[in-house]
């Protein structure tokens, strides 16, 4: 099942968000976007991909070393996860969270999942 147009759309601006943020060095704006984006993802395997992707990039431009080597284990079960509908809910997509942690879904992405199912 594709992302409906109104997530798709909220998708898309939390990368094109996280992009300007960082391009602007607000990084800590830039991965909030990035979560942001990561959360209304996880049903959705390419877009989960994608994200993760995003992620490691980031990690990577800010030498983080944990992020890369976390962001590479996600990247081998995103798609996997979200197939199977195993992806843990509300779960912003970063190493300093445990991988399979379900975390508290913000109100306005919450609106935006429903809508999608």
């Amino acid at each position: 099942m594709s992302m409906k147009a109104k997530l798709r759309a909220a998708f898309e601006a939390a990368l094109r968000e996280a992009h300007e943020a960082e391009s602007r060095s607000e990084h800590v704006r830039a991965w909030r976007h990035l979560e942001r984006a990561h959360v209304l993802s996880q049903a959705h395997a390419g877009p989960h991909v994608r994200v993760h992707w995003r992620m490691l990039g980031f990690g990577w431009r800010r030498r983080n070393a944990a992020e890369w080597v976390g962001q590479v284990v996600r990247l081998l079960v995103a798609a996997p996860g979200s197939w199977l509908g195993r992806a843990p809910l509300g779960n912003t997509g970063g190493a300093n969270v445990g991988i399979l942690t379900p975390m508290p879904i913000p109100d306005d992405l919450r609106a935006l999942l429903d809508a999608d199912r």
